[in-house]
Order: structure tokens, then C-alpha cells, then sequence
């Protein structure tokens, strides 16, 4: 069987597994018994509803802060009330956190109230947010085929991937009472393996990469699980957790959603990170095939130190951007900040940022070594080259 073919088989042989392993989730998912629909955020009488007229606008002061307000008649579009028309108050009795005025046409939610007369009222929710966000998809999916061709559909799908491993494998786990660190790390090695291959397809660089990615995620589990425990962190430093054991009436061991979620957190930098440097190593050995394993590896840490030193950069920067409200707070008293760190909240965030960073240290002088001994042992493999494939995806 020629190379191609080879590759083409195992491709349809991954296919397969994966079919097996996720549609009869789809159709659990699917199948199962309708219940009660939690609303996260939102009462259970919001509805999405469309701005017909405005009524009334003008200015009102409410203490000492005067603001604009408007009287809207809105459609309900969805739900028990579709088609229903209400006038709401927007800014006339509570103050607004922001002066966004809104048109006829805007959608917005409204949250509908029925009193035990009958009357039924709608109250100003939030805005509708839905289109911009689809928006935002569309051009995040045209940008990426359009600069990486056929590799960035490849990546979308890598993507959708990993979504579905998360949303019919990880959650319904944790949802039935698994262990989450367990449940994650399988999933994590799905993530990393099929994506990766899906990716950049069957060959000596793909697999240098898988394996040092997988090597390092066992390296941060360890680092997670003992500083987890030896900072005694509960894994109640997100105030959500709070929300979630209720829900899971106290079944869900939380410290394990802990050390799953940092586990999960570092995928997304971690791939990239060892695809790179795989990717430097293989290029170095084509412009130079006579080198040993020693200069080849030096050649490439060379270059990987770079990449780590700019990686964990933005590994730390991603944390603090999302951390920002709360370093704000504390810019503006007078804060000990070695009691701040205590915090259980800070300390996570800190472990979190501090063994994901542990965890590309290790994984770029462990894919470095794993990819210059196979560039170098290349040659000596003899049949077993047509099944390992290329040294390099085929362009």
C-alpha cells in the first residue's frame, strides 16, 4: 500500500472511532427526557423582543446623577407572549451604567412579569447580543480559511472537535459524577491527538509533537495535583463553584474541576507550542541532514527559547487581562498585598498561570529532544518509515 493510501485508511479508521465514540452521545443528548430549563442569568420569563416604537425620550435625574431615559412599545418574538406588544421603561427609574440610547428596530431582552389580576408587564433586561456574536464567528471562520486555505479549514474542524469532546464527553462525565481530573485527562488526549493530526495530517513532526504534549500534560497534572493540595486550595475560589455544587446537590468533587480546568486551560498554548517547535526542528534538519542530535537539538532550543520566553508571556498577559477588573479594585486601596495573594481566588488564578507556565517550560526541551532523535534516526527506520509518514506534512 502506497504512502497516500496508507494515510488515507488510518484517516477513515480515526474517522470511525471517533463516530463510535461521539454519536451515541449526540443521541443521548438528543433522547434525553426534557426537564426543567435552568436560566443562567436570566429569569425564565425573559424573552427576546423587538423595538416597535419609542413613545417618549428625555432626560431624568435620579439623585445626583441625571441620565437619559426613553419609553418603548416592544414586540415580544418568542415564547408564551410572541407577537405581544408591551411598552417598557428604559432609564427612567434606575441608573444605567451606560447612556447607549436604543432605535426602532433593536432587538433587546425583556423579562415578563404576570400579577395574580391578570395584568401582565415587561421590564427592560439586557441587551441582545446573539447577531454579534454570530458576526464575530463569521469572520473569525472567513479570516481563517481565507489566510490558511485548506489548513485553516482543517483547524475549524480541530476546533469543533474539541468542542464536542467537552460538550458530549467531559461535561456529561462530570454531570453523572466522575472524576473530573480523570474525565479530563482523557479528553485532553483526544483533544491533543486528534487535533493535532487532523490538523497537520500523519507524519514524523505531527507525531514528535503528540508526544511531547503529552509527556508535559502528565507533567501538569503532577505539578497541579500537589500544589492544589499543598496550598490547600478547595477549588471555591470562583464564585460559580458555589452555584455549581447546588445544582450538583454537593455530588461534584470541585478540587478535581480545579485541577481540570488548569489541565484544559493550557491546551490551547501548549499545541501550539510543540507544534512550533517540532516544526523548527524538522526545518533545521532539512537545510542541514548531516548534523548530529547534539547540534540539531542545541540549533532548535535556540530558537524554542524565544518562543517560550514570548508564549509565557502571553500565557501570564491572558490571565491578568482576565483578572483585570479585580486588579483594578485593588489599585485603589491601600492593599497588603501578601494577604491579597491568600485569597483563595488570587492563590488559583497564581497556580493556574504559575504550572501552565511549568508545563510549556518542560514541553519545549522535551519535544526538541524527541523530534531532533527521530529526524536523526530517520534514515536507519527502513520499512517502518512508510508507516510513520513523512518527515514533514506534504505541502
Amino acid at each position: 500500500m502506497s504512502q497516500k493510501g496508507f494515510k488515507i485508511l488510518l484517516g477513515l479508521v480515526g474517522l470511525i472511532i471517533l463516530l463510535i465514540a461521539l454519536v451515541p452521545k449526540i443521541f443521548d443528548y438528543i433522547n434525553q427526557p426534557d426537564e426543567e430549563e435552568t436560566i443562567i442569568g436570566y429569569s425564565t420569563d425573559t424573552e427576546v423582543a423587538v423595538v416597535e416604537t419609542i413613545i417618549e425620550e428625555g432626560e431624568v435625574t435620579l439623585g445626583d446623577v441625571t441620565q437619559p431615559y426613553q419609553k418603548l412599545l416592544v414586540r415580544v418574538m418568542e415564547g408564551e407572549y410572541t407577537n405581544l406588544t408591551y411598552e417598557i421603561d428604559y432609564g427612567n427609574r434606575q441608573i444605567r451604567q451606560n447612556m447607549v440610547q436604543l432605535q426602532v428596530g433593536d432587538k433587546i431582552m425583556v423579562t415578563i412579569s404576570s400579577l395574580p389580576d391578570g395584568t401582565v408587564s415587561a421590564f427592560f433586561s439586557d441587551y441582545y447580543r446573539k447577531n454579534s456574536l454570530l458576526l464575530l464567528f463569521g469572520i473569525f471562520i472567513g479570516a481563517s480559511i481565507l489566510i490558511s486555505g485548506w489548513k485553516g479549514v482543517r483547524s475549524l474542524i480541530g476546533i469543533l472537535l474539541s468542542l464536542a469532546v467537552i460538550i458530549l464527553i467531559i461535561l456529561p462525565g462530570m454531570q453523572q459524577g466522575r472524576d473530573p481530573l480523570s474525565i479530563s485527562i482523557l479528553g485532553s488526549f483526544l483533544f491533543v491527538g486528534f487535533s493535532l493530526y487532523i490538523i497537520y495530517g500523519w507524519n514524523v513532526k505531527t507525531h514528535a509533537a503528540v508526544l511531547g504534549s503529552f509527556i508535559a500534560l502528565v507533567i501538569i497534572g503532577v505539578l497541579a495535583f500537589f500544589f492544589v493540595s499543598n496550598a490547600r486550595l478547595t477549588g471555591y475560589g470562583d464564585e460559580n463553584m458555589l452555584y455549581i455544587s447546588q445544582l450538583t446537590q454537593n455530588t461534584l468533587d470541585v478540587r478535581s474541576l480545579l485541577l481540570a480546568g488548569i489541565l484544559i486551560g493550557t491546551l490551547g498554548v501548549l499545541d501550539d507550542l510543540v507544534i512550533s517547535q517540532a516544526s523548527a526542528v524538522f526545518e533545521l534538519f532539512r537545510s542541514a541532514p548531516n548534523q548530529s542530535f547534539r547540534n540539531l537539538f542545541k540549533s532548535a532550543m535556540n530558537i524554542g527559547q524565544d518562543h517560550i520566553a514570548a508564549t509565557v508571556n502571553t500565557l501570564v498577559l491572558a490571565y491578568a487581562g482576565a483578572s483585570l477588573p479585580m486588579l483594578l479594585l485593588f489599585s485603589f486601596r491601600n492593599v497588603d498585598f501578601g494577604l491579597a495573594i491568600n485569597l483563595e481566588f488570587i492563590a488559583e488564578e497564581i497556580v493556574r498561570t504559575v504550572i501552565g507556565s511549568l508545563g510549556l517550560f518542560a514541553a519545549v526541551p522535551i519535544t526538541t529532544a524527541l523530534a531532533a532523535i527521530i529526524a536523526v534516526k530517520y534514515r536507519g527506520l527502513g520499512k517502518l518509515k512508510v508507516y510513520l509518514g513523512p518527515l514533514n506534512e506534504e505541502r
